[in-house]
């Protein structure tokens, strides 16, 4: 097992668009639930708050995202 694990840092994965594209919602979820246990003051509002306030990052990440796409279509 080590040496399969070496070979991932000696030669790079192979992802694509979509692969990328969920690479990010593991730490916008660890975002969310940090800043969410910070700023919330009972235990129990965390989950919701940080369930709610990921959801909307992730939302407002793909529309730039595809607004970004949109312009950069339109000016090439």
């Amino acid at each position: 097992m080590a040496i399969t694990l070496s070979t991932i840092f000696i030669t790079g994965l192979e992802l694509t668009g979509p692969q990328r594209l969920m690479l990010m919602w593991p730490l916008c979820l660890a975002i969310a639930v940090v800043y969410k246990t910070v700023r919330c003051e009972k235990l129990t509002e965390i989950v919701s708050a940080s369930l709610i306030l990921w959801v909307t990052i992730i939302f407002v990440m793909y529309a730039i995202g595809i607004a970004l796409w949109a312009v950069f279509e339109l000016l090439v």
